[in-house]
C-alpha cells in the first residue's frame, strides 16, 4: 500500500470528520457494548489488526491475490479523480451501511444483492453476537437492525478513529446483473410480498393506464420495462431515495470519500472472501460457499434476457444511471446493450 498512502488514507478520514463536524450532525448515543470491546484483541497489542497484516502484505513479495486488489484500490482511486468533481459533505447517516466489528478493527459497506446476507452472518460469527456456522444463522436475524451497529452511531471522532485504524471493505457486482436480481427476487418472484405492496402498486399506479383493480390492490405483476422506467422516472428520486436493493453501490458506500483497502467482487466471491478473512486471522471461520457457476450463469442470462426487450434509448439512460458504479469499479458495458 505504501506509506504516501497511508497519509493519504488519515488525511482523508480527517477531511471526512470536518465534513461531519461542518454539518453539525448530532451523533446518536454511543452503545456501551461497542465501546466496551476496543479494550480487547487487537487493540490491546495482543494480535496484528487486519489493515496491518494489509500493510505487512503490502510492503514484503505480494501473493497474486494481494495484487489483485493492489490493482482495484489503485484503479478505484484514479476512478475516482478521473470522473468526479465537487462532492457533497458526508453526514453521519450517510454511513449507515458501513458495519462496525470493533473486535477486529473491521468496516465493512454493504451492498444488497452482493451476498450481503453471508457478510453479516460471518460478522456476526466473528463478534460473538451469534454462536456456530455462519451458514446457520437464520437470514433474518442476520439484517435484524441493531444486530450490527454501524459507523453512524458514533460520533464523528470515533468515526474518524475507526476509519484511521478500521480495515474498510465491500463488495460490489456488476451493475446491470445485479439490478435484474434486484427485480426477481423483489418484484417478479419474490420471497415475500413486501415489496410488492410497497413498490410494486407504486408502480402500476404510476405507470399503467387503466391497470385491474388487482394490480393496484397488489403489485403482484410488475414488468421489467415498468420497473425501469420507475427508475428513470424524476419524481421517484424526489419523493424518497431508491431502495437500497437497487440504488447505485457507489451511492451506498461512498468510495470516493471513504478508503476502501479491499474492494472484493461477487464474480470472484470466493477467493476475495478468503483474503479478507485471511487478513482478519480467524482460520476456523469458513465463508459460506457462494453460489454455483450455473446459478451465476443464469443471473447473467436474466440479465441479457430482460435488457433484450429494452429499447437502446431506455438502454442508454439506464446505463447513465449507473455509470459511476461500472466505471468505479471497472465493469465494462455488457456486450447485449445497444448503446450507439
Amino acid at each position: 500500500m505504501g506509506r504516501r498512502c497511508w497519509r493519504r488514507r488519515a488525511l482523508a478520514a480527517a477531511c471526512l470528520g470536518a465534513a461531519l463536524l461542518l454539518l453539525g450532525a448530532a451523533p446518536r448515543a454511543l452503545r456501551p457494548a461497542f465501546e466496551n470491546s476496543l479494550g480487547s484483541g487487537w487493540l490491546s497489542g495482543k494480535r496484528r489488526s487486519p489493515l496491518q497484516t494489509l500493510y505487512d502484505v503490502d510492503q514484503g513479495p505480494r501473493s497474486a491475490m494481494a495484487e489483485v486488489h493492489r490493482q482495484r484500490r489503485d484503479l478505484l482511486r484514479r476512478a475516482c479523480s478521473r470522473h468526479t468533481r465537487r462532492q457533497r459533505l458526508l453526514g453521519p447517516e450517510d454511513l449507515r451501511h458501513v458495519l462496525v466489528d470493533d473486535a477486529h478493527g473491521l468496516l465493512y459497506c454493504y451492498v444488497p444483492k452482493v451476498a450481503c446476507t453471508n457478510w453479516k452472518r460471518v460478522l456476526l460469527a466473528l463478534s460473538g453476537r451469534a454462536r456456530g456456522d455462519p451458514r446457520a444463522i437464520p437470514a433474518q436475524e442476520a439484517h435484524a437492525p441493531g444486530r450490527l451497529p454501524s459507523l453512524a452511531d458514533f460520533s464523528p471522532a470515533e468515526i474518524n478513529r475507526r476509519l484511521r485504524a478500521y480495515l474498510a471493505f465491500l463488495f460490489v457486482r456488476e451493475p446491470f446483473e445485479r439490478l435484474a436480481s434486484a427485480y426477481r427476487n423483489k418484484l417478479a418472484r419474490p420471497y415475500s410480498a413486501a415489496f410488492q405492496r410497497r413498490y410494486g402498486t407504486r408502480i402500476v399506479r404510476r405507470l399503467r393506464p387503466r391497470a385491474h383493480p388487482d394490480a393496484l390492490a397488489r403489485g403482484h405483476d410488475v414488468r421489467f420495462a415498468e420497473f425501469l422506467a420507475y427508475l428513470l422516472d424524476p419524481r421517484t428520486r424526489r419523493e424518497e431515495p431508491f431502495n437500497e436493493h437497487w440504488e447505485r453501490a457507489h451511492a451506498l458506500c461512498h468510495p470516493c470519500r471513504l478508503r476502501y483497502d479491499v474492494v472484493g467482487k461477487f464474480e470472484t466471491l470466493a477467493e476475495d472472501a478468503a483474503f479478507v478473512l485471511d487478513l482478519v486471522g480467524a482460520p476456523g471461520l469458513r465463508f459460506p460457499a457462494p453460489p454455483p457457476r450455473a446459478k451465476a450463469a443464469a443471473t447473467r442470462d436474466l440479465a441479457e434476457r430482460l435488457f433484450r426487450d429494452i429499447s437502446p434509448f431506455y438502454q442508454r439512460r439506464l446505463y447513465d444511471l449507473y455509470r459511476m458504479d461500472f466505471l468505479l469499479f471497472n465493469y465494462s458495458a455488457p456486450s447485449y446493450l445497444r448503446l450507439h
